[in-house]
């Protein structure tokens, strides 16, 4: 398999949409009830996320494997929407994504990521990517990023500071 790495347009849409609602399947198995949302996410929300941040897939051929947004805020990248489709997972994919975005990081003082505080298996591939968590995850979250409240009580950040050659 040979993964690249590009920015999505407006046509891929559709298809990040389906890596978005299969791979969040997963939510289920550490939130509540209450707090999973499906779809997690419309085409039109992705499109209006469109309008702040860039969306970059992983590819296989044709075959989108994995999505990932950057958002830039204040004086940080904010990595956001991280999906790998379940079949492609632990496969190095979000690893090659996030990567190549970091590649193209210019003028930030910090890399910024927020997950659920429950999803074991992101915090430990943050972890291993040099991410450290977040001093107050809470202010991290108020500050740069816009999340329903029950998403904010349940999700932790991790930061990193970009290579400084940039």
């Amino acid at each position: 398999m040979e993964v690249t790495v590009r920015a999505l347009e407006t046509a891929d849409g559709p298809a990040a949409i389906a890596v978005i609602n299969t791979a969040a399947e997963w939510y289920a198995e550490f939130l509540p009830a209450a707090e999973v949302a499906e779809p997690e996410m419309s085409l039109e929300d992705w499109e209006r996320e469109a309008g702040r941040m860039t969306w970059y897939g992983a590819f296989d051929g044709d075959q989108l494997l994995g999505v990932m947004g950057i958002e830039y805020v204040d004086d940080a990248a904010l990595f956001r929407h991280a999906y790998v489709l379940p079949e492609h997972q632990r496969q190095g994919i979000a690893a090659k994504l996030h990567a190549t975005i970091e590649r193209d990081l210019r003028g930030v003082e910090k890399i910024i990521v927020g997950t659920y505080a429950a999803n074991y298996q992101a915090r430990r591939a943050l972890e291993k990517g040099g991410y450290q968590l977040s001093l107050d995850p809470e202010a991290v979250l108020r500050h740069y990023y816009d999340v329903p409240e029950d998403r904010l009580r349940s999700s932790v950040t991790y930061e990193k500071q970009p290579d400084r050659d940039r």
